[in-house]
């Protein structure tokens, strides 16, 4: 039996631009995938086009917009896999202390964003492509500060498993990564970002926090795996044991 591969396989990346995103567009070209990078800045997929091998491809969209969205896959018209990791950064936002507009905000690109982005792709998709959607490891592990981002996090992991029932024969899964070396993190300080990583990566049974290319693996491994629909592939070095 052959084992399944990217060769020839066509991939938009929603956030392929920066963080896991761009490691999973590295990824795909490294699996035999033809990617286009999609952002919502002209000039990061412009920079991001410059180190990817001739052929990648690029597009700009305002996920938020659902006119848009369906603009650009019109554009790009049929596709083999669609990965979504668009999002805002990570920050605790207090319930008592935020406001509600700020975590709609929130919901607009991490969940509305992939949802719209599933519906208007669904249709391009070619017969065996599948559909990755990307949640986090707060879903099932909230701390103080962190209701909005665990809501946003456990809806995309409700959404992954109804459109896999829904899109058959379509397949849809979801990667669930822990704590990761992106710009995610931007809005802390680099002296508190890299206090995080280190006590957080001592605590783990790995003994260390995750870089982009771990992760970006389990993407490229659930659109080559045939069998796979409905999974939340967690990959957290181990926090949900401690």
């Amino acid at each position: 039996m052959q084992e399944a591969s990217l060769q020839g396989k066509r991939v938009v990346l929603i956030g392929g631009t920066a963080g896991l995103g761009l490691a999973t567009a590295h990824a795909t070209v490294a699996a035999g995938g033809e990617v286009v990078v999609v952002s919502s800045r002209q000039a990061k997929v412009t920079e991001v086009l410059a180190e990817l091998p001739t052929g990648a491809q690029g597009e700009t969209v305002d996920v938020r917009d659902e006119g848009e969205v369906k603009a650009l896959f019109d554009r790009i018209g049929p596709i083999d896999h669609l990965v979504y990791t668009a999002g805002e950064p990570m920050t605790p936002a207090p319930v008592l202390a935020t406001e509600i507009s700020a975590v709609r905000q929130f919901f607009e690109t991490r969940f509305w964003g992939a949802y719209a982005s599933v519906k208007y792709a669904a249709p391009h998709i070619r017969s065996g492509g599948s559909i990755v959607l990307s949640s986090g490891g707060s879903s099932q592990q909230p701390g103080p500060g962190w209701a909005a981002a665990s809501s946003a996090l456990g809806a995309m992991e409700a959404l992954g498993r109804a459109l896999a029932v829904e899109l058959a024969p379509i397949r849809v899964n979801v990667v669930r990564p822990g704590m990761v070396r992106t710009e995610m993190w931007r809005e802390y300080s680099k002296e508190v970002r890299e206090e995080m990583f280190r006590s957080t990566g001592e605590a783990l049974p790995v003994g260390r926090v995750g870089e982009t290319a771990d992760v970006a693996r389990s993407y490229v491994h659930l659109m080559e795996q045939e069998y796979a629909t409905g999974s939340i592939v967690t990959v957290d070095g181990g926090r949900l044991l401690i």
